[in-house]
């Protein structure tokens, strides 16, 4: 029996909304997968498991819905790869690299009709990334998470050698934000979020990032 045309609708529908909703977090955190990264993800995994369900029916010989399926499992890994970075020693975007896997398991559940565990697991990812970041960060270890803020010429390859001197002491960078502070004397102020290593102070992050050359100004900033 062919797929209705409301069922095809709704089932990517729902892939589109819910891979959005997880992928407006990662927007938000600005992270190498944002938003229409997540929604295209879901929206084609969706679309490849109803395929695989429906689109081979009409020969009428045995199949795998399954088939199509694993690939897709397997090949978002290639796409996931591609979100993590090194930044010095420390290494950013396992977590993005997660949802995307995650998104393309929530588009196989919504093309298959498997629309409770779809929006079960979206909840859950939502809560994952934005309720127990602030769990990990609030409670578990809250000194180690610091928040500075560094006025430096606008120069190419700065950004890069602050984070290799941040690297140079395992302090990982986990949300970077830059301003443009003074446009006459070309200064941004780069807003870095970073997670300190067991015997690292804030103190000597910035004592770091000061020494760095055509850095006007390091302060820490309000958490």
């Amino acid at each position: 029996m062919p797929v209705s045309e409301l069922t095809l609708v709704s089932r990517l529908a729902l892939a589109c909304i819910l891979g959005g909703a997880i992928g407006l977090q990662r927007e938000g955190l600005n992270r190498p997968a944002g938003f229409r990264t997540h929604v295209l993800v879901a929206i084609g995994s969706a679309l490849v498991m109803l395929i695989s369900i429906y689109g081979f029916r009409e020969f009428g010989q045995p199949y795998d819905p399954g088939r199509l399926a694993a690939q897709v499992i397997s090949g978002i890994g290639f796409l996931g790869a591609g979100t993590i970075l090194r930044e010095g020693a420390s290494i950013r975007g396992l977590t993005t690299a997660a949802s995307l896997w995650v998104v393309a398991g929530i588009g196989l559940a919504c093309g298959s009709g498997f629309y409770l565990g779809a929006v079960v697991t979206t909840v859950l990812v939502y809560m994952t990334l934005g309720v127990f970041v602030q769990l990990e960060r609030g409670w578990i270890n809250p000194s180690s998470y610091v928040k500075i803020g560094v006025v430096t010429h606008d120069q190419p390859g700065q950004l890069g050698r602050i984070g290799a001197s941040l690297g140079d002491k395992n302090i990982s960078v986990r949300n970077i934000t830059i301003d443009r502070a003074d446009v006459a004397l070309g200064h941004v102020q780069i807003r870095l979020e970073l997670k300190l290593p067991k015997g690292v102070t804030v103190a000597e992050a910035m004592a770091e990032l000061a020494a760095l050359a055509d850095v006007a100004n390091v302060c820490e900033l309000d958490k």
